[in-house]
């Protein structure tokens, strides 16, 4: 659900709010406005998170491309794995082994490293990660090149941490895949049951207070509406 239309029952969850007198109905319309409000949080930051990455993408991009021959491939198949101490990235690439030390390079910062395989084939190789999961030591972390393989150990700035993700971003959309704690995704159906759950356990006056908050609202939207 988009921002806009969280925020259109953000709105209408106040206005029957304000019309509740009932504590039952107050209670149950304050824990739905609490929730949709961290939906709404939860999406301002997703939406932050991924502008840095773009500029985080486009930084090593700019410095990369001159001092490539031909053309550079963008590496995205890899592995990894864990240790207690370091978290390790295997990339294979064939003949890898075979060119100059100096051809490959690889780069870290505390959250991130980049990967530049020179000359190989005609080609270039690159690879960058960023948003690590958790902070990594700079002066501890390595390359190796094996055959046909470059393994990068990043040294783990706490050792015996477990790293269920490789990166930040990696976990939130992992995370984000999986049924919310009531199993309801749409914002506006946990708000429906809501109601409806406390208009069929409830009496009389208890429908009625219901009833009237609705339609209220339901005015005030329309007359809103015709406004704009």
């Amino acid at each position: 659900m988009s921002s806009k239309e969280l925020q259109k029952d953000l709105e209408e969850v106040k206005v029957l709010l304000e019309k509740a007198t009932r504590k039952r109905v107050r209670d149950a319309l304050t824990a739905e406005k609490s929730k949709i409000e961290t939906e709404i949080k939860n999406k301002m930051q997703q939406k932050s998170q991924k502008k840095a990455e773009l500029l985080d993408n486009e930084k090593p991009a700019a410095v990369v491309a001159p001092i490539t021959t031909g053309y550079t491939v963008k590496i995205s198949n890899y592995g990894w794995d864990q240790s207690d101490k370091f978290v390790k990235i295997y990339i294979t690439l064939s003949g890898v082994h075979q060119v100059p030390t100096e051809n490959v390079q690889v780069h870290f910062t505390e959250r991130s490293f980049d990967l530049l395989v020179k000359n190989l084939n005609g080609k270039s190789y690159s690879m960058i990660v960023n948003n690590l999961l958790k902070p990594i030591s700079v002066e501890g972390s390595s390359k190796k090149v094996k055959t046909d393989t470059v393994l990068i150990l990043c040294r783990k700035k706490v050792e015996n941490t477990r790293w269920d993700y490789l990166t930040q971003v990696e976990k939130e959309c992992k995370e984000k895949e999986k049924p919310s704690y009531d199993t309801e995704t749409d914002p506006s159906e946990g708000l429906m049951n809501v109601l409806k759950k406390i208009y069929e356990d409830g009496d009389d006056d208890m429908k009625r207070t219901i009833n009237k908050a609705w339609v209220e609202s339901r005015e005030k939207q329309a007359k809103g509406d015709t406004e704009f």
